[in-house]
Parts: structure tokens; C-alpha cells; sequence
């Protein structure tokens, strides 16, 4: 094949549109392989004359670099395509709308527990866990409820046996770490966790509850402490305009013992239905530790004091998110949840 007319095949073939990453690939392999017209060209060079050498080297290099020249810049053609064709095909389209993704969402009793830990961790308490099968000692005994009080009756509480029962509340918590500061350690901790009584279902009672209790013990902490405590709480869960109100009551764990109140956030102290015309909510149970739990559980009453207050959750979330019925907090019906994310 004469140079000229190589020249003119190798630049039709490798301008091919047909051409693509694979075919262009063999295409380089024909001219440029081993077996190709190029090196069988070359392979000619010792059958001319000497001064006729040169030139035609010169000559066959050409054509090489002509190949290799269209080789290249075709591949760079074809892969550009190619990038583009993959872009274009797998492009998205910002202006349609997302696909809406289903997100779990916390149950509203969790919600409240973390809303009042995240409070009372920003005041320097500790959270405090227990067990939920619990002892007598630390259930009654160590907080001051002798054996003949009517919370020891079968029909308020689950007994496992003589000694172990479901725990009826998270005081049991409170008489533990006591015992464990050994009497000359303050303390300040909540503890919240599941409850249980033996109680007939309904609107506003469960068998099965959530409780958070806090405890204060030091030389210096006063009913007035307590007073401010139970203030902030109360303006954090239901608004800054809340007030609350003590009111004296009795709880063998604490005496003096309270009951507080909130200002009804529906009609603002005005009476409505929710507060039953009285303008105040009751909300929790609270008190200064009585001095036979403190010497009890190991620590000197004329040397330390405490507080203690008791909130149920059940309680906070159907006030706060006005659910009228308990039942619906247990009902697994994810509906419910979804309106809290």
C-alpha cells in the first residue's frame, strides 16, 4: 500500500462517527500492533537503498504519529461522550418535589422524661436508675411506710414474693443511693423509670405508670430551695407565666409534705373545666425527707436534710398536650406519636 494512501485510510478510519471506545481500541491495534502496516513498512526499510533510507523513515514515523495522534484524540472524544451521556442520563431534576421520607418520631412520655432531665442535668442532678423488681427494705421500710400502711395491701401492689415486689415507686432509687453515700455525702439526683400498682384501668388510672422523683440532700437546703425548684420546673414544662401553689399535705417519706399546684395555663386562673373552676392544676406531691428516712438510711438528721418531689408523666402529658384518655398513651398506635416529632 502506497504511504499516501495509508496516510489517507488511517485518517478516514480513526474519523469514523461509528467509532466507539471499543472498535477504536482495535482500530489502534491494527495500525499500531505488531502485525499492522506501519511496522510491516518499517520491516521493508533494509530491502532499499542506503540514501534512500532516511527519508523513508522519516515517512513511516509520520504515519506512526499520525495514528497515535488520531488514537488519542478520538479516545478523548469518546470518553467526554460518554461522561456526558452518563450525566445526562442520570441528571436530576431539582425542581420536582423530594419523596417525603417516613421518620420515627419519640413517644411523648419519653419526650417529657428528656425535656425534664435535660432541665435538671443543667442544674447539676444526676440521673439515677434502678431496678423495677424491687425489694420490700427499700420499696416500704426505708422510707418510712410500716407494715400495717395501706399502700402494703395486696390490691396497690404486685408482690413477686414475702420479699420482692414491683416496685410502686421510684423512691426506691433514693433509699439505695442514700445507703450508698454511706451518711456524709450530699446528693442530687431525679430518677425516672417505670412504676406499677395494682390498679383498675381506666381514663385516668394504668396498672402501669412513669414516674420521676427527684432528691436534695445536704446541710444547708431548705423547703424554700424546694419551693424554687418546683417553680422553674413547672414554667419549663408548661410556660414562663406559670405559677404554683403548696398546699400541706402528708407523705410518710417526707414531712412537712405538700401538694403543688400550677396555674391552669387553659384560662390563666379564670376557673374553666380543665381546672374544674378552681384556676389551679394539681401536679405533683413534694416535701422535706423525713428525719426517720434520713437516720435510716445512714445519715445524722440534726447534721443533713433533704427534699424530696415526686411528678407523674402520665400525668404532665395529659395536662400539657390535652389527651383525655391514659389508655391512649399505651395503645401503639403510631398516629399518636407522629404528632410529636
Amino acid at each position: 500500500m502506497e504511504l499516501e494512501e495509508l496516510r489517507k485510510k488511517i485518517s478516514d478510519d480513526f474519523n469514523d462517527m461509528k467509532l466507539n471506545l471499543q472498535t477504536l481500541s482495535e482500530l489502534r491495534s491494527q495500525y499500531l500492533g505488531k502485525k499492522g502496516p506501519i511496522n510491516s513498512l518499517l520491516s521493508e526499510m533494509k530491502n532499499l537503498p542506503n540514501e534512500e533510507k532516511p527519508k523513508f523513515g522519516e515517512k513511516v514515523n509520520a504515519l506512526r504519529n499520525l495514528a497515535t495522534k488520531l488514537f488519542d484524540e478520538k479516545k478523548q472524544e469518546l470518553e467526554r461522550k460518554a461522561v456526558e451521556e452518563k450525566l445526562k442520563k442520570e441528571a436530576v431534576d431539582v425542581t420536582l418535589p423530594g419523596k417525603e421520607m417516613n421518620t420515627g418520631s419519640i413517644h411523648v412520655l419519653n419526650k417529657i422524661v428528656e425535656e425534664i432531665e435535660d432541665l435538671f442535668i443543667g442544674m447539676g442532678y444526676k440521673v439515677q436508675d434502678g431496678v423495677e423488681v424491687e425489694k420490700d427494705l427499700y420499696n416500704f421500710q426505708l422510707l418510712n411506710i410500716p407494715e400495717n400502711h395501706p399502700a402494703r395491701a395486696m390490691q396497690d401492689t404486685f408482690y413477686v414474693d414475702k420479699e420482692r415486689l414491683l416496685r410502686t415507686q421510684t423512691s426506691a432509687v433514693q433509699a439505695h443511693k442514700m445507703l450508698e453515700s454511706g451518711g456524709n455525702k450530699d446528693i442530687k439526683i431525679i430518677c425516672p423509670g417505670r412504676t406499677y400498682r395494682r390498679d383498675d384501668d381506666d381514663a385516668t388510672h394504668s396498672h402501669e405508670f412513669t414516674q420521676m422523683e427527684g432528691l436534695v440532700v445536704n446541710k444547708d437546703v431548705t423547703m424554700a430551695d424546694l419551693k424554687g425548684t418546683l417553680n422553674i420546673m413547672a414554667k419549663r414544662l408548661f410556660g414562663e407565666d406559670r405559677e404554683i401553689r403548696l398546699r400541706p399535705s402528708y407523705f410518710p417519706f417526707t414531712e412537712p409534705s405538700i401538694e403543688v399546684d400550677v396555674s391552669c395555663f387553659k384560662c390563666h386562673g379564670k376557673g374553666c373545666a380543665l381546672c374544674k373552676g378552681t384556676g389551679w392544676i394539681e401536679i405533683l406531691g413534694a416535701g422535706m425527707v423525713n428525719n426517720n428516712v434520713l437516720r435510716m438510711c445512714g445519715y445524722d438528721p440534726d447534721v443533713y436534710q433533704g427534699f424530696a418531689f415526686g411528678v407523674g408523666i402520665e400525668r404532665i402529658a395529659m395536662l400539657k398536650y390535652g389527651i383525655d384518655d391514659i389508655r391512649t398513651l399505651y395503645s401503639n398506635d403510631l398516629r399518636q406519636n407522629k404528632q410529636f416529632k
